[in-house]
């Protein structure tokens, strides 16, 4: 494909990426408004959130396998079409159990589909780090941009119409991905139908996924059930990994090859994806909780504060190209982590000055920046650190671990806001952001240890 044909085709993923992020954190600022028209909890709908966290994040290493054996534009059609049926079920719900099926479940199972193949088309079709910088940074700048946008689209959604047409824009978006990816991205590879596909597997690794998250979430109910549910599904890994290893040994092709793993460099990368998103969601989920609750901002002006980090990615991912040809991986990662924990440290600063508005948005924009200067290295680590033949598991693992991130994130900041381990609920609000500081420091730590050069692939 030539340069032309090249951007045509990256559209279309980068808009893929972009509704899955979108999905993710645009319910933030709707939730009064859904638990209110339901006759639901506030509890209900961020339930409903974070189950659409964790389905996502049980089912991409599934999702990824399937397409080597199906065709990775074939996959990509089919999510498509199941979270766009997703979405019109949300729009339409009656209640809650209808809409976790259409929100949760449908649009969690379509991401899982059709973020796998997004990813490694771009790796397929973009070869060189400079190349794959530019592909990885619109994709990922689509990503942070969702995930930012989404309370605002969401706000001046919700306020203006109804929290119902949100959903339905959803569903527009999808019909554009469809028609676009069906005009301008081709597979470069024909797929497998005789591929062996691991369904002990899939099954023991989304189990054990789905086990660790509820482990974290019951954190604020009862900690005898939370350690329990983090034994279970920690067992339950080991059971997988266990299943792995047997199958390999008897020559039979597992859901995910331990040479994913052998990789040191793409270890350490996917460390920092899964920090990179919990502390994004984790900060999504905090600030829009504390400007409705606390502050008693309705969505559309929630919305508006948020876009100052927005910016911060949007600018960050326009620059990733320039980035990745001036500065070492290591380095863009290490400088993200070290913005991102300023931007969290002048964020609760400013506010502990003054309580008016402008003080959210110096922190918040630099949040952005940091979080968008790494999303593309981080991501770029991993993919090319693999050959063509393991794109398919490593996307999907890849993609797995940054939306376990995106699930811990909320589950962590839910967790603390509700546990009552303030003397104040208020002050609960920058305790999530100091243990969300944390992590990302935690996340330096990991980056530090990334080589100074691109390392060859793993065979």
């Amino acid at each position: 494909m030539d340069s032309k044909a090249l951007r045509k085709a990256l559209v279309p993923l980068a808009l893929a990426q972009f509704i899955c992020s979108f999905a993710g954190s645009n319910m933030n600022v709707m939730i009064n408004d859904i638990s209110s028209d339901l006759d639901t909890t506030v509890h209900g709908v961020q339930l409903a959130i974070t189950i659409f966290l964790l389905v996502m994040a049980a089912l991409m290493i599934p999702g990824g396998k399937l397409t080597d054996r199906y065709g990775r534009k074939r996959c990509l059609t089919a999510g498509l079409a199941v979270y766009g049926v997703g979405a019109v079920l949300s729009a339409l719900a009656p209640g809650l159990p209808v809409l976790v099926l259409g929100n949760s479940i449908f649009e969690g199972v379509g991401t899982a589909l059709l973020i796998p193949p997004v990813y490694i088309l771009a790796t397929m079709l973009f070869s060189g780090v400079t190349a794959r910088a530019r592909a990885f940074g619109a994709i990922n700048g689509m990503a942070g941009i969702g995930a930012a946008t989404g309370p605002l689209i969401g706000g001046l959604i919700t306020t203006a119409l109804s929290w119902r047409v949100a959903f339905l824009f959803q569903a527009l978006v999808i019909v554009v991905i469809f028609v676009l990816s069906r005009r301008y991205v081709r597979d470069p590879g024909p797929p497998d139908p005789a591929r062996p596909f691991d369904v002990r597997g899939a099954v023991l690794s989304s189990t054990g996924l789905v086990l660790v998250v509820s482990g974290v979430l019951a954190a604020d109910d009862n900690l005898w059930l939370m350690a329990g549910l983090l034994v279970a599904g920690s067992l339950t890994l080991v059971w997988f990994f266990h299943s792995v290893r047997a199958k390999e040994r008897a020559g039979v092709e597992p859901l995910l090859s331990t040479a994913l793993f052998r990789s040191r460099t793409s270890n350490l990368g996917l460390v920092t994806q899964n920090v990179q998103w919990l502390v994004l969601m984790g900060i999504s989920f905090v600030v829009s909780a504390y400007l409705q609750v606390v502050r008693g901002y309705n969505a559309i002006q929630t919305g508006l504060i948020l876009t100052a980090a927005t910016v911060g990615v949007l600018l960050a991912s326009l620059l990733a190209e320039r980035l990745a040809e001036r500065h070492t991986q290591r380095s863009l990662v290490l400088t993200g982590f070290a913005v991102t924990v300023a931007g969290i440290g002048l964020f609760l600063a400013l506010l502990a000055i003054s309580p008016q508005v402008w003080t959210f948005l110096p922190g918040l924009f630099l949040i952005g920046l940091g979080i968008g200067a790494m999303l593309t290295p981080s991501v770029n680590v991993v993919q090319s650190s693999f050959p063509d033949a393991l794109q398919g598991e490593i996307s999907g693992l890849s993609r797995s671990v940054s939306n376990l991130g995106s699930s811990l994130g909320a589950a962590i900041a839910g967790t603390i806001l509700v546990a009552g381990i303030t003397r104040t609920p208020e002050r609960s609000y920058a305790l999530a952001l100091i243990v969300l500081a944390v992590i990302a420091l935690g996340g330096v730590v990991a980056a530090a240890f990334l080589p100074r050069t691109r390392p060859s692939p793993v065979r």
